[in-house]
């Protein structure tokens, strides 16, 4: 098999230290579902082991303040919640840290050519984080800070970011609603937690027309996601041109997930991972990274990660 056509894979046993207490859903049972799917996979030894790395301040601060980096610091120190639903323990700040870190060391891999594609399986996931706010189960941005660090010291000039998680990200969202160098993208159910993702959100200043939202009914299903790809995300990507693409990819739009109302299966996530793939081979020379955000059934989360690795890696 070529370099170029390898795709790579970045996880760290240090994510199940975040300790988010009995009964959360997002927990660390979600990545040993995963883990142990994968490793029953086909082709779990052909994926290439990419080693996460531990993002700096600097790298963090691209995408948030400083005082929040702090108080994300502070808190977890202490084990006070940053907010009601994002609870955090004495090792949360630094598997947070490793979080944004994986993500960046998979986008290292892509544009150093030691792969082709990747996907890093991380937790706590970021899309919720604001610049200065936790929210959402989400402490540091991790696709937010992985699109600074794309531009910052890879050069990259336009990176598109993709949401397909079934709550609007709008951390993500929130950080890049003024900047035309970054597309966002997010599809998601409507109405559902946090409350924004309308259409009518496009952006601000500079990043009019840079932002793309989805909203979906409660039901939706593959194909109803594969039409709005068709005719909203596929002409959107091609006129904006990116230079990189990075998928926020949750799988909490699964029919087995309690956390919302979608019916969308592991073949459906795979379908559009293959949608994502042809564009990223269209416009950017096939860099692609994904990074893992929600999915709460360990069955639909893990069948829906080993699915949508293998079109990564069929790609």
């Amino acid at each position: 098999m070529n370099a170029e056509k390898k795709t790579g894979f970045v996880y760290h046993p240090d994510f199940l230290k975040h300790d988010t207490g009995h009964g959360h859903p997002e927990r660390p049972d979600r990545l040993k579902a995963c883990i142990q799917s994968l490793q029953a996979s086909h082709f779990w030894s052909d994926l290439v082991q990419v080693k996460p790395i531990i993002a700096t301040i600097d790298q963090i601060c691209d995408a948030h303040t400083k005082s929040y980096v702090a108080r994300v610091k502070r808190h977890s120190a202490e084990s006070v919640p940053l907010a009601s639903d994002t609870p955090v323990s004495t090792d949360s700040y630094n598997a947070a840290l490793c979080s944004a870190g994986s993500v960046l060391a998979a986008a290292d891999a892509v544009m150093t050519g030691k792969v082709k594609n990747a996907f890093a399986l991380v937790r706590p996931p970021g899309h919720h984080a604001t610049s200065d706010r936790g929210m959402g189960f989400c402490l540091f941005n991790n696709v937010a800070v992985a699109a600074k660090f794309l531009q910052r010291e890879h050069n990259v000039g336009k990176v598109a970011i993709v949401d397909w998680d079934v709550h609007h990200g709008n951390g993500t969202q929130d950080i890049f609603y003024s900047d035309e160098s970054v597309f966002f993208f997010s599809i998601h159910q409507f109405p559902l937690y946090p409350g924004s993702g309308l259409a009518s959100e496009i952006g601000a200043g500079k990043g009019i027309g840079a932002t793309l939202n989805a909203p979906m009914r409660a039901e939706s299903e593959a194909n109803d996601y594969i039409e709005v790809f068709k005719s909203l995300l596929i002409p959107a990507l091609n006129n904006f041109a990116p230079d990189f693409i990075i998928i926020s990819a949750g799988f909490d739009a699964h029919r087995l997930d309690l956390l919302a109302s979608m019916n969308l299966t592991a073949e459906g996530f795979a379908d559009l991972t293959d949608i994502m793939a042809k564009i990223a081979a269209q416009c950017c020379e096939g860099r692609l990274v994904s990074a893992l955000e929600g999915g709460y059934s360990l069955e639909g989360l893990s069948e829906s990660v080993v699915a949508h690795i293998q079109r990564l890696f069929e790609n």
